[in-house]
């Protein structure tokens, strides 16, 4: 091949878009802009990258920034801000990758999301919260639907565990809707530099009153709705054609995304999805009634109770539900017909898994996900082993069991308490040594306490 022809390959835009390679016009490309940080013109020349960006690539039409010639803007600061990601390094050799720009983007992400606190849950889910709903899952291909889409994280996961388990960039479809406008065209940022395509609507819009993909059937459902939003309009949606389980209370949301969701599954679809802890349990508002419905509609696949401090934005206790439109005979991991389990239900208790990552933030670590993915998988009969119930973290529960604790879905009521190692010291024995220890414990006790008397006295105190 000429040295010629190389460099001529080397700048044509299919070449890269074939790959799922995201294309960078000259003009936009981050050597001129570093090259002409100090220069008064740089606002100039960001607005031009912008646009070429968005010319080039049709799905950022309209969704860039721009204005970054203003008067207004201090241009030495915007070119200080410049040098300072250049001297990150991240075309050297060591940070060269095809993703590169896309995990870049995703650490500022959750860097603004832990800055934003409340705010950040709006666009931000904690990716070990999304790796567990994505490897449970397993959108290996179909179409994967997120009615509330935030940033798009759910869908790069999806994309990922595509592209892990030897499948290609493509053998998903990805539909999103999202209400907020700044956050939809994170989205779309989101989505563009890793390639892939996804059909978010022509603008930002919000799901229960503007449903942009009525039609849509869904083989895979991923979302981490909004927690018990009292403000969704619910009042103007009763006699929605959604709500096949029962009008979900005008107060709050939940069971709205709920039953939004389960409309939008295939018939052989599954869902998953970040609720409040609260919506396992509540009866107010007729909230228990439709659980209950959806319970014996055989819909609730799976249930998983996360450890509490995964999220930047609130330490209300969330679970992870899951729902299967077809428990008798669907479809799993490689197309692998599933074990039936019409009739049943998995809870998983995982309240104490995870590791201290920050003063004030827990994460799930490899491992750990990857026992509550295997452990599901299992149970489907999609996995590598064979389920069984461990005492303290997971239980195959009947609708009748489930019934009979008032159609209540907390996991703590079915996987019972964790196993005791049993040490091996007799009863009697163990008791004669504890009691012996617990009546030294009261003669230390009386003796500091005669101490502290005598003290006060001397301190003239005492009686």
């Amino acid at each position: 091949m000429s040295a010629e022809y190389g460099q001529e390959a080397a700048e044509d835009r299919d070449e890269y878009t074939a790959e799922g390679i995201f294309w960078v016009p000259k003009e936009a490309r981050w050597g001129v802009l570093q090259s002409n940080a100090r220069q008064p013109e740089i606002g100039s020349r960001i607005d031009q990258a912008m646009e070429a960006l968005e010319r080039e690539n049709k799905t950022l039409k309209g969704v860039l920034p721009k204005g970054f010639a203003r008067p207004t803007l201090n241009k030495e600061v915007l070119g200080g801000l410049i040098d300072q990601f250049s001297n990150l390094g991240l075309g050297s050799a060591e940070h060269r990758s095809k993703d590169v720009l896309g995990q870049v983007y995703e650490y500022f992400l959750s860097k603004f999301a832990s800055a934003e606190g409340k705010l950040g849950g709006e666009f931000y889910t904690p990716q070990s919260v999304v790796r567990v709903i994505v490897e449970m899952l397993a959108p290996y291909k179909g179409r994967v639907y997120d009615p509330c889409c935030g940033s798009g994280g759910m869908f790069v996961s999806s994309e990922k565990f595509v592209e892990a388990h030897g499948g290609r960039l493509g053998d998903i479809s990805v539909f999103g809707q999202e209400s907020n406008p700044t956050t939809w065209r994170l989205a779309k940022m989101n989505l563009a530099i890793r390639g892939i395509e996804a059909n978010l609507g022509p603008h930002n819009a919000d799901t229960f009153h503007q449903n942009l993909h009525p039609d849509l059937r869904a083989d895979y459902i991923l979302a981490n709705p909004p927690f018990n939003i009292s403000d969704w309009g619910g009042e103007r949606l009763r006699q929605d054609k959604r709500w096949q389980f029962g009008a979900p209370p005008v107060g709050n949301a939940n069971y709205a995304w709920v039953q939004h969701m389960v409309y939008h599954l295939a018939p052989n679809g599954v869902a998953g999805f970040v609720l409040a802890n609260g919506s396992l349990s509540s009866n107010t508002s007729g909230e228990g009634e439709i659980r209950k419905a959806i319970i014996e509609a055989d819909l609730v696949d799976c249930i998983v109770a996360l450890p509490g401090q995964l999220f930047y934005t609130t330490q209300i206790p969330v679970s992870l539900w899951f729902i299967a439109k077809n428990k008798k005979n669907g479809r799993g991991m490689e197309g692998k017909i599933l074990r039936n389990r019409s009739g049943q239900t998995l809870f998983i208790d995982a309240r104490k898994l995870g590791y201290m990552e920050t003063r004030v933030n827990r994460n799930l670590s490899d491992s750990e996900i990857a026992r509550i993915a295997s452990t599901y998988h299992n149970w489907r009969g999609d996995g590598a082993g064979e389920y069984a119930d461990v005492a303290g973290f997971c239980k195959s529960a009947t609708t009748e069991e489930i019934k009979g604790h008032g159609y209540v879905l907390t996991p703590g009521r079915y996987v019972g308490a964790e196993a005791v190692e049993d040490d091996g010291e007799p009863f009697d024995q163990k008791m004669q040594r504890l009691t012996k220890t617990l009546n030294e414990q009261f003669a230390l006790g009386a003796k500091l306490e005669a101490q502290i008397r005598e003290n006060l006295r001397r301190l003239g105190y005492g009686e």
